[in-house]
This record gives C-alpha cells, sequence and structure tokens, in this order.
C-alpha cells in the first residue's frame, strides 16, 4: 500500500520546491492536506502524480485536479493570508479550496455539478461555504480578494473579474489549447491588469470556451 504521507512529502520537495515555489506557508500546506481524499474514487494512488488528473461530468464537461506543481504556483500568484476572502472556481472534489483554507482564507467553492458538489460535501465538511451554480454567475459573499479558477478559461473571465475587490487578484490558464498561459488578474478600480506567469494547460471550463467557428 502505497505510503501517502511519504508521497506527499516527495511531491513538495521534488515537485514544488522545484517549480518556484517558495512561499513556505503554501509548502506547508501543500505537505498537510492529503491529496489522496480529494481525487475519483479508486485513483488513490495516482494523487501525488506530477499530472492533472481529469473527470468527465457529463454535461458540464471535463473537470481537472490540476497537477501539483500547477495549482501551487496560481495559489502561491494570489498571496493568501488568513482572513483573505477567496472564491474558488470549479473546485470538482474541493482539493483547490481545502488548500485556501488552509492557509487561512474564507472560502466560497463554486461548482455546476450536483454530483460533484455532494462529493466535495462529503471531504470538506462545513469548512468551506460550497455553492452550486452557473461558473459565470456572481456568487455569494463577493466581493472576493481572491479567485482561483481550476480550468482553463479561452476568453477574458469578465464575469469573475467583476468579483474581485480593489486590488484583488484572480488567477487561471488562459487561452487556447496549445498556446495557454498561467495568468494573473489584479484589479485597480475599474481596470484590470493582466500578467502571464508560466505556459500551462488544462481542459477548458465550458462555460468560459469560444464558439466554434465555421470550418472551410
Amino acid at each position: 500500500m502505497l505510503d501517502y504521507a511519504q508521497a506527499r512529502r516527495l511531491m513538495v520537495d521534488c515537485q514544488l520546491r522545484t517549480f518556484d515555489v517558495n512561499d513556505v506557508a503554501v509548502l506547508d500546506a501543500f505537505d498537510t492536506v492529503p491529496r489522496e481524499r480529494f481525487v475519483p474514487p479508486g485513483r488513490e494512488d495516482f494523487a501525488y502524480i506530477d499530472q492533472t488528473l481529469t473527470f468527465d461530468t457529463g454535461e458540464d464537461g471535463i473537470r481537472a485536479m490540476p497537477a501539483p506543481m500547477l495549482l501551487a504556483r496560481l495559489i502561491q500568484a494570489l498571496k493568501i493570508r488568513p482572513g483573505t476572502r477567496a472564491l474558488d472556481v470549479g473546485t470538482g472534489y474541493g482539493y483547490g479550496a481545502a488548500m485556501l483554507r488552509q492557509l487561512g482564507a474564507e472560502v466560497v467553492a463554486l461548482e455546476s455539478d450536483p454530483d460533484l458538489i455532494a462529493a466535495a460535501r462529503e471531504r470538506l465538511g462545513d469548512t468551506v461555504d460550497l455553492v452550486q451554480g452557473a461558473l459565470t454567475a456572481p456568487a455569494k459573499g463577493g466581493p472576493f480578494d481572491a479567485i482561483l479558477v481550476e480550468g482553463r478559461v479561452e476568453v477574458r473571465p469578465q464575469a469573475l473579474l467583476d468579483q474581485l475587490r480593489d486590488d484583488g487578484r484572480l488567477v487561471c490558464v488562459l487561452g487556447p489549447h496549445r498556446n495557454a498561459k498561467a495568468t494573473l488578474f489584479v484589479r485597480a478600480g475599474d481596470a484590470f491588469g493582466a500578467r502571464p506567469l508560466f505556459d500551462a494547460s488544462l481542459p477548458v471550463l465550458k462555460s468560459f470556451a469560444t464558439e466554434p467557428g465555421f470550418a472551410f
């Protein structure tokens, strides 16, 4: 049987530390939260590989549990501190939300799939405010200091950006599949600065996909 505690330590030392994750609180959080509890049932032994785990929700498309080093870099860019009001979009089984909570954030986790909401509730209990609804809809509890998007967006996520406080930060994977980049948005009044962080890829969230064009 896999020693999950040892696998978690190896994940931190061999994946996160070597991918410019240097925030001590983030490293400690990833070393504390049992990732194997948040994967699809039967895939626990794959929890600590350095790959994104995907699962099909049916009507709502593919959801993803981002690879540890990708998720850690995204969360690090949010600069979470105790008391940060955070929104986790496309929470899936709830691992990203659990990480934000471990860092001291007050977390609202948004998911459109009812089965995933039920699965996340089993894993998170009442530590996170779980909300079922459209990923583009305004979430209760906003505006937010930090927004984590657990999927790729092909269009500027304006519906989410509008839920940020002034100086609030949003991280996502933005762009078409082969040219996507982890991107940080920061709000300044009614303006939003955007900065690409590194190349990255995740399955697209249907709510933030471009309309297919005509092919000739």
